[in-house]
């Protein structure tokens, strides 16, 4: 993703920190009788496309003379963080809720970081963190706007990679809305630099069972809904409050997008087509891909959409396994 320095915020080359992240395949899968192309980002040094913001916080830490930090996260979050952070030589300590798939702990362990986790909901562990940043940088992917600068290099790539055009319409998970308002961000430059002549909708997809933007979406409301969140297999997305609601709602109004919402069945359902078709994905992959059919049903088909392998299957493969056996 460095390809495109000039758009990245950091001052000094010698502060970049990176694992040649980016330039991920855009391949062609026909998606309920349409061509469609999906990014493989769990294809990423991780498993994740955490890793684009990952790798621009981290260069910034390192800019800055940063020693130790402290993350809070779902899963890949913190799994990019303490890869990146490793990589820098900084100290990093990850919270996590406790029922965070074991194979993102192990991962985020095998990095050398620290794991914390805490009992509750994602919310709990951001509450969590804040006792921890008065003495520790906090690497925070959902606050701190450098990530998002690092994430929008995913729009930069698929114009690039259809011939600097970009798509008609896109479609992405949203939770905290690091993806999707880096796309935006993404898709914003380029258009503004005349590089590209259209912005593409934004197709944002939510699990139902935690759908607090989809809620506020269709409800005409400025900021996220209030919900009473169940549990999904999409843990990615399960986020009950995101901090930065009002902001992924006016980013995909002005974009003409829209919001979709899928069941725990249609996720599962979802991730076990792409597994026969070849792809090991996580569920929040599997959740975009169900949304993804959804809009299809109900939009042009002449028109060209994208959408993204967010993260990989080996990240939750102990809870897979007992799907696929369902």
């Amino acid at each position: 993703m460095w390809r495109y320095r000039e758009a990245l915020p950091i001052e000094s080359d010698r502060s970049i920190v990176t694992m040649s992240e980016g330039y991920t395949p855009l391949i062609e899968e026909e998606i309920c009788g349409k061509n469609v192309f999906i990014k493989m980002d769990h294809l990423l040094p991780t498993g994740s496309y955490k890793d684009r913001g990952a790798s621009l916080l981290v260069s910034y830490a390192r800019e800055h003379q940063v020693s130790s930090l402290v993350e809070d996260s779902s899963g890949n979050a913190g799994c990019s963080i303490a890869a990146y952070s490793a990589r820098a030589g900084i100290s990093c300590e990850i919270f996590v809720p406790d029922h965070t798939s074991v194979g993102k702990l192990r991962q985020i362990e095998a990095y050398g970081s620290k794991v914390r986790l805490v009992e509750g909901s994602r919310e709990d562990v951001s509450r969590k963190i804040l006792e921890q940043t008065k003495e520790n940088f906090y690497a925070s992917h959902v606050y701190n706007p450098l990530f998002l600068h690092g994430t929008k290099t995913l729009a930069f790539e698929i114009c690039e990679q259809l011939g600097w055009k970009s798509p008609g319409a896109i479609v992405v998970p949203v939770g905290n809305g690091t993806l999707l308002l880096g796309a935006s961000i993404g898709f914003g430059e380029l258009y503004s630099a005349g590089i590209v002549d259209h912005l593409p909708k934004i197709i944002a997809v939510q699990a139902e069972n935690c759908a607090p933007l989809l809620r506020a979406f269709e409800m005409n409301q400025k900021d996220s809904a209030d919900v009473n969140a169940e549990a999904t297999v999409s843990e990615g997305i399960a986020i009950e409050k995101p901090v930065r609601g009002a902001q992924i709602l006016k980013a995909v109004r002005d974009s003409g997008g829209t919001f979709v919402g899928v069941s725990e069945q249609e996720i599962i359902e979802t991730w076990k087509e792409m597994s026969k078709r070849g792809h090991f994905v996580e569920p929040t992959s599997a959740a975009t891909i169900a949304g993804l059919k959804k809009y299809i049903s109900k939009t042009d088909p002449n028109e060209t959409i994208a959408s993204v392998f967010t993260g990989h299957g080996l990240k939750t493969a102990c809870e897979l396994f007992s799907w696929n056996k369902q």
